[in-house]
């Protein structure tokens, strides 16, 4: 949970633009995602709170965002099932009536596997829940952006695997995370006519549920080690990006842009 520090500063630095838009956050249960939720709700934005199975976790990122003054809503969906994100965007939808940003952030690695061992499931599991998922939430929240004719921001998630193959048994995810990047940058020439603009952040090694049930500490240490900061990051401190990207008039002419947020661990 971002400290009560994080929550005065956002709070503090108020983006005035964002204050009464919609934005839903897909994978919004824990991490990553669960921080910029929460970020962008005390920003006064309205914020569907996208989950699966972390009920619990969603429930208390949503009681956050509206006990400091915003609103909240929770939609549940497997992001590896395209009819229940049309359904999810829907409820969304009729609950909010628009959706002004959405920030792609569901994925996970599901297992690390040498490739000697990767199954054809495995593969469509991985590439179904990180590369698909996020086509599937823009295709279905991309109609009504349109319909408005107000623009829009879509923030999407690829990882700093995407770049440098990552770790050890996480080809199938690297690759996705390098699908989710030059989409990202197709989509961006592809909507920017409707005034839809796309972009990413492309996330280091950051400590969340995501290591904590795929790293060893041997591996964190290990990472630590490569990374000139000397430690991995906070989800907390991914949230500017998100914001910055989320803003209109923050970032109006940034669209196609991937932002690296590692340490210095990767410099392009």
């Amino acid at each position: 949970m971002p400290s009560a520090s994080l929550s005065s500063s956002l709070s503090a630095l108020a983006v005035p633009d964002l204050r009464g838009k919609v934005a839903l956050v897909t994978g919004a249960s824990t991490g990553i995602g669960a921080a910029v939720a929460r970020a962008l709700g005390a920003q006064g934005m309205k914020v569907a709170v996208h989950y699966n199975q972390s009920q619990g976790p969603a429930e208390q990122v949503a009681a956050d965002i509206k006990a400091a003054g915003g609103q909240a809503l929770l939609v549940r969906a497997d992001a590896r099932d395209s009819s229940a994100i049309r359904q999810a965007v829907a409820q969304v939808l009729q609950a909010f009536g628009q959706i002004d940003v959405l920030i792609n952030n569901a994925g996970g690695l599901v297992q690390r596997v040498p490739i000697t061992e990767f199954t054809d499931e495995l593969f469509d599991e991985v590439l179904h829940l990180n590369a698909l998922s996020m086509l599937a939430f823009c295709r279905a929240v991309v109609p009504a952006m349109r319909s408005r004719g107000q623009g829009g921001s879509i923030v999407n998630v690829t990882s700093i695997a995407a770049r440098h193959g990552g770790g050890p048994g996480s080809v199938l995810y690297a690759g996705a995370k390098g699908f989710v990047s030059t989409a990202t940058r197709g989509l961006a020439k592809e909507l920017i006519p409707d005034r839809i603009r796309v972009n990413a952040v492309s996330p280091g090694v950051i400590a969340t549920p995501f290591h904590e049930r795929y790293s060893t500490p041997q591996m964190m240490e290990g990472f630590k080690n490569v990374i000139p900061m000397g430690r991995v990051g906070t989800a907390d401190e991914c949230v500017g990006a998100f914001v910055y990207l989320a803003s209109e008039m923050l970032s109006s002419y940034v669209n196609g842009q991937i932002i690296e947020v590692n340490g210095g661990q990767y410099m392009p």
